[in-house]
């Protein structure tokens, strides 16, 4: 809860400060184009982007594999277009590394390893099931 009210609070204040910092240093109009430049240059890269991972995430249905990989970079590209859209600096570069696929696998590998070591544990847990037995003979031997 305190994290989200520190993203909720932090993040805003950033922007506003790197907006004063490269608004003073290239003027106020250049700013706000270059604002709308990302936005629309990262929009477009995106919507690209995103149509790559689409056809590559068919091309694994037909070869009847589970597209999971695409599916988790779908999602992150979704969420660095929204980046892109929202006006300021740090949420573009943030939405940059994430659309550009050689960051964005570095970037989700890192985070699969980090939470790989907790779904494996749980997975192990589900290969088995605990019981108890007993042998049963006839009273024949049988």
């Amino acid at each position: 809860m305190n994290t989200v009210i520190i993203l909720i609070l932090g993040i805003p204040l950033i922007e506003i400060y790197l907006f004063i910092k490269v608004g003073s240093e290239i003027g106020a109009i250049n700013t706000i184009l270059l604002i709308l430049t990302t936005a629309v240059v990262g929009i477009w890269y995106a919507r690209y982007e995103g149509f790559n991972t689409l056809r590559s995430g068919m091309s694994q249905l037909v070869k009847n594999e589970i597209p999971l990989y695409e599916i988790v970079s779908g999602a992150a590209i979704a969420f660095a277009a929204l980046l892109l859209i929202l006006p300021g600096f740090a949420t573009d570069i943030i939405g940059i590394l994430l659309v550009f696929p050689f960051t964005r696998r570095i970037i989700l590998s890192k985070y699969s390893k980090k939470n790989s070591g907790n779904t494996k544990n749980t997975n192990r847990e589900k290969n088995y099931i605990e019981g108890e037995y007993e042998d049963i003979e006839d009273k024949d031997g049988k």
